[in-house]
């Protein structure tokens, strides 16, 4: 699965974030584990 510039991914094990910056082939792992895909954040309201 290629990853996609701009998604970030979150370690299960140890909580550590990565934010794609250059789209390329392969996968994210950390402490040898795949990192999880983590949903948008929501932008704040500007009321």
């Amino acid at each position: 699965m290629p990853n996609e510039l701009g998604k970030r991914f979150r370690c299960g094990v140890c909580n550590s974030e990565v934010l794609i910056t250059k789209a390329g082939d392969g996968g994210v792992e950390c402490c040898d584990k795949p990192m999880e895909m983590q949903q948008p954040r929501p932008l704040p309201s500007s009321d």
